[in-house]
């Protein structure tokens, strides 16, 4: 495979008032592993709306919320699925001044009160498209964000020369799996990481002694997909991402996202072997230097984030803010969970209600040492009754 370096055709971003700063920092929320920021939208009667912005520079659409589409105006045209409507001209971020640019035409806005993810606070994404027109720093170790004027950031770390898609900003890493060379995008937006599905085989076939499981849990149920509870993981024992040596990497396997990979191949504008997610880099300060397509890497600590030491269910988020449990993954071949069915609710956590929570906030809590036991409280046909549940470590040395 051979891979080549390009420049970025960049829109050329408005010039910072001279008052307002050439690089802010802020802070941000992990949630369920992907980065949530503050940010303000100007208004055309004056006034500013501050949200909630989920920075996923692994997608080159801008989503908003209805409610905030309708505070921006224009005009909006709707199919069954998804809406379009007129983007914000800017956004301001830390008292700095963002241009959204001319490479968006549209916002997309789901349809009725849908969020713009399942399971996520945010009102509006930050993609790849408005990203590329910045230094970019993400720290996930010290949980701040970093956007600057182009040139203005001082890099720190390991370096990697990138392929960047110079329409829409989407990163592929040069990587090597078992000494052969692979194209893996870099996905921040995304809560896992994904092989293709020959790939994943390939891998799967040749390690039986790899760590495997059958079931999103964790980071890995990212939307809840009505598929999750099919979805295989497995863990690459050893992976070159740029110049980092990676182990351990926790992947699914993109037999699961049926049509993902094709997209995502157009979108990149060339072929890919997969994606890495954030859960593979939260040791790290992942540096995006658009203008020169290179990825700095500084490591913050060494700390291996337990992510798959849960309770064993597989969720979906409802428009409604519910929750519902679309499978059960198993440990030593029988059901994590033995009490709750595909199709019960999840009302609360230890006496703590979920309704209107995150992924990422009802995640933390079915999470803890292996061994720890969770009373959940489960409904199935109107009538409501606690379950003791305990966490399992799924995806470790044993397998599953």
């Amino acid at each position: 495979m051979i891979f080549t370096t390009v420049s970025i055709a960049q829109d050329s971003p408005k010039s910072a008032h001279p008052s307002e700063p050439k690089s802010v920092t802020v802070p941000f929320t992990l949630d369920h592993d992907r980065i949530i920021i503050d940010v303000s939208i100007p208004l055309s009667n004056g006034t500013t709306q501050r949200v909630r912005a989920w920075v996923d520079n692994g997608n080159p659409e801008l989503y908003l919320s209805r409610r905030l589409s309708g505070l921006v105006g224009g005009s909006t045209s709707c199919d069954e699925r998804l809406c379009s409507g007129a983007p914000p001209s800017e956004l301001i971020i830390g008292g700095m001044t963002i241009t959204i640019g001319t490479g968006i035409k549209e916002a997309k806005v789901p349809v009725g009160d849908a969020p713009i993810a399942l399971g996520l606070s945010a009102e509006m994404s930050i993609p790849s498209t408005i990203l590329r027109n910045h230094d970019v720093l993400i720290n996930f170790p010290d949980r701040e964000f970093t956007i600057a004027q182009r040139g203005t950031l001082k890099f720190k770390g390991v370096t990697a020369k990138v392929i960047v898609n110079p329409a829409n900003g989407l990163i592929q890493v040069p990587s090597q799996i078992e000494n052969k060379k692979y194209n893996l995008a870099l996905d921040l937006g995304s809560s896992i990481s994904f092989l293709a599905a020959d790939l994943f085989d390939k891998l799967s076939a040749a390690h039986p002694d790899w760590p495997h499981m059958t079931g999103a849990v964790g980071p890995a149920n990212m939307r809840g997909s009505n598929d999750e509870p099919t979805w295989k993981l497995m863990r690459v024992d050893r992976l070159q991402y740029g110049p980092l040596f990676l182990t351990d990497v926790a992947v699914v396997d993109l037999h699961a996202e049926k049509g993902r990979m094709p997209l995502f191949e157009k979108q990149a504008g060339g072929a890919t072997a997969g994606q890495l997610g954030s859960e593979a880099l939260l040791n790290y300060r992942v540096g995006l230097d658009y203008a020169h397509s290179t990825v700095y890497f500084d490591i913050g600590r060494t700390f291996n984030v337990p992510d798959f030491d849960v309770i064993g269910l597989i969720l979906r988020p409802e428009d409604d803010g519910r929750f519902t449990i679309l499978g059960i993954a198993e440990s030593e071949g029988k059901p994590s969970v033995a009490e709750v069915q595909a199709g019960d609710r999840l009302i609360a956590i230890d006496g703590i209600p979920v309704a209107g929570s995150t992924m990422g906030q009802v995640w933390s809590r079915l999470a803890g040492e292996a061994g720890k036991e969770h009373t959940l409280t489960v409904e199935r046909n109107g009538k409501r009754f606690a379950v003791i549940a305990t966490v399992q470590h799924f995806l470790g040395e044993n397998g599953q």
